[in-house]
């Protein structure tokens, strides 16, 4: 079902067929997206709706492109549903993240093999047993182009969220005795960090068959700050976004053999 004035464009992307790449890095930060885009030969803005802003352009001689997809699972699924429909099917989450374990540091990379379901958008399209993993082939591509940065980074799974401030001030939510018993639980497990979008972008690839990635930037820890240990604020996102680059360039490589 279409709601634009455009019959041919996306309702909230605002994007038509075939002006999107098959390979496509999804920030959440419309402002990021022309930072990205900046890697790419020859880019050009697509389209600017809503927290939804597009470019595309080439590498190696592919067209690829770049949407934000705003804060969280909602408008991160929406934006896959709609790439999805415009032809696209390979994608990289990059993003930041707050480390859990004291050893995961600012400025450091996570990749994310897996998400934990804590929260609700993936709900609305799988029972919360079923599990949220990445692509095998795009997370692959994504660990050897971080060991190609020479930037410290991890591989495990991230806690996805939908309240920014229920894990940073849990104890005076309504539902703190949950809020931190989940948290505790996460850290026994060895959770790496925390973020809002992938289990929702993880889950609706697996039901669309696409595939999808995600890399982030560590801004801060805040368990190291509890411990009173060094914990400086990180936003330079360039090292996460140098990473996705050149994991499509892998991929892009990889599917043409």
């Amino acid at each position: 079902m279409k709601y634009s004035e455009d019959p041919n464009r996306q309702y909230h992307i605002q994007v038509a067929a075939g002006e999107v790449g098959r390979y496509v890095i999804l920030p959440g930060d419309p402002k990021r997206c022309r930072k990205i885009a900046a890697y790419f030969d020859n880019p050009q803005l697509i389209a600017d709706s809503r927290e939804f802003v597009t470019y595309t352009g080439t590498l190696w001689g592919e067209k690829v492109s770049v949407t934000s997809t705003g804060i969280g699972g909602p408008s991160a699924s929406i934006a896959m549903e709609e790439l999805v429909k415009c032809g696209a099917d390979t994608f990289i989450r990059v993003g930041t993240c707050g480390g859990i374990p004291l050893d995961v540091k600012s400025g450091d990379l996570v990749i994310a093999n897996a998400a934990i379901r804590h929260e609700g958008t993936s709900r609305e399209y799988a029972p919360v047993e079923y599990p949220a993993v990445s692509d095998f082939a795009v997370t692959s591509a994504l660990v050897e182009a971080a060991k190609k940065t020479g930037n410290p980074w991890h591989l495990g799974v991230a806690q996805c969220k939908d309240a920014f401030y229920g894990q940073h001030n849990p104890e005076i939510m309504p539902a703190a005795r949950e809020l931190l018993y989940k948290w505790e639980a996460w850290k026994r497990m060895g959770c790496l960090c925390s973020e809002m979008e992938s289990a929702a972008l993880f889950i609706v690839a697996q039901f669309l068959r696409v595939r999808v990635g995600s890399v982030f930037l560590v801004v801060a820890n805040q368990e190291r700050e509890a411990a009173g240990m060094d914990n400086p604020v990180v936003h330079d996102t360039d090292m996460a976004i140098r990473t996705a680059v050149e994991a499509m360039k892998i991929l892009i490589g990889q599917d043409r053999k």
